[in-house]
C-alpha cells in the first residue's frame, strides 16, 4: 500500500513511525514549512520533517497544499492519504487524489471537539474522558465519516501538552488499526451525528488570562489546559505571573 503521511507537529510522529514499522510505503510525507521559533527566531523543521528525513522519505511543504502542492501529490500515486495534525485544509481536489481515501486522526471522540485544538478544550471544558477518532476526511472540517474510536481518561491534574503525548500514541495504535480492516474491506463507515457536534477554534494568547471570578475548578481546567501554550497568567505587581501549576482546594 502506497502511503502519503501529512502532519506537523509532535502528535503526528507516533503515527508516522507507525506507518514505517509495520512495512507501509510511504511514499512521501507532506509537513508545514519551517519557521522560525524560540526567541532567537531560529528556523527550525517540523518534528515529522525530523523523523521523515531521517528515513530518507521525500518532503514536501507547500505554503498551501491546495494551491502548490496537488500536482507534486499527484505524482506520488497514493492509494491512501494520512493526515494527523497537518495544520491545513484539505480542498476536494486534494481528497480526490488517493484511491482508498483519506484517514485522519483525530484527538478527540467525534462529533465532540472538532477544530485544531480538541486536547486543549477538553480539558478546559472538564471532560472526564476524551480519545482518538479516525475519520475517512470530507471537504468541511472534521465532519467526514467516522471509523475507529478508542476512549482515554484524562488524568488528575494532567495539561495538555501531557495528554497531547498520550493521545499521539493512542492514534498511532488506531490508526495502524483503521488500515488494516481498510485493506481487508471491513471497515464501517459512521456517519457523524451534527446535532451533536461542537466546534472550537484554536487558541490565542488571550485564552490564557485567569479570571480569577472563576470557580477553583474552572481556573485549575484553564492552567491545565493552557499548557503548555499559552499559559496561564494573571496581571500582578506591575507585570504578569505566570502559572503552570494549580489545584483547587
Amino acid at each position: 500500500m502506497r502511503v502519503v503521511f501529512m502532519g506537523t507537529p509532535d502528535f503526528s510522529v507516533p503515527s508516522l513511525q507507525a506507518l514505517i514499522d509495520h512495512g507501509y510505503q510511504v511514499v512521501g510525507v507532506f509537513t508545514q514549512p519551517d519557521r522560525p521559533k524560540g526567541r532567537g527566531g531560529k528556523v527550525q523543521m517540523s518534528p515529522v520533517k525530523e523523523l521523515a528525513l531521517k528515513h530518507e522519505i521525500p518532503v514536501f511543504q507547500p505554503l498551501k497544499i491546495r494551491k502548490d502542492g496537488v500536482e507534486d501529490l499527484r505524482s506520488l500515486a497514493p492509494d491512501v492519504c494520512v493526515t494527523a495534525a497537518f495544520g491545513q485544509i484539505l480542498s476536494q481536489e486534494v481528497l480526490d487524489v488517493p484511491k482508498m481515501g483519506t484517514v485522519n486522526v483525530h484527538a478527540s471522540l467525534l462529533p465532540k471537539h472538532r477544530g485544531a485544538a480538541p486536547v486543549q478544550w477538553a480539558i478546559l471544558q472538564g471532560d472526564p474522558v476524551t480519545g482518538v477518532t479516525t475519520m475517512l476526511m470530507a471537504e468541511g472540517l472534521d465532519t467526514g465519516d467516522m471509523l475507529l474510536r478508542r476512549e482515554v481518561a484524562i488524568l488528575s491534574g494532567e495539561t495538555a501538552g501531557e495528554l497531547t503525548l498520550r493521545l499521539a500514541d493512542v492514534g498511532a495504535e488506531v490508526l495502524i488499526d483503521t488500515l488494516s480492516h481498510l485493506t481487508a474491506g471491513t471497515l464501517v463507515r459512521i456517519p457523524q451525528n451534527e446535532d451533536e457536534a461542537t466546534y472550537q477554534p484554536m487558541l490565542t494568547k488571550e485564552d490564557g488570562l485567569i479570571d480569577w471570578s472563576k470557580s477553583a475548578e474552572e481556573i485549575s481546567a484553564l492552567v491545565r489546559g493552557v499548557n503548555p501554550w499559552p499559559g496561564a497568567y494573571t496581571p500582578y505587581g506591575g507585570g504578569v505571573l505566570k502559572l503552570w501549576r494549580a489545584e483547587p482546594v
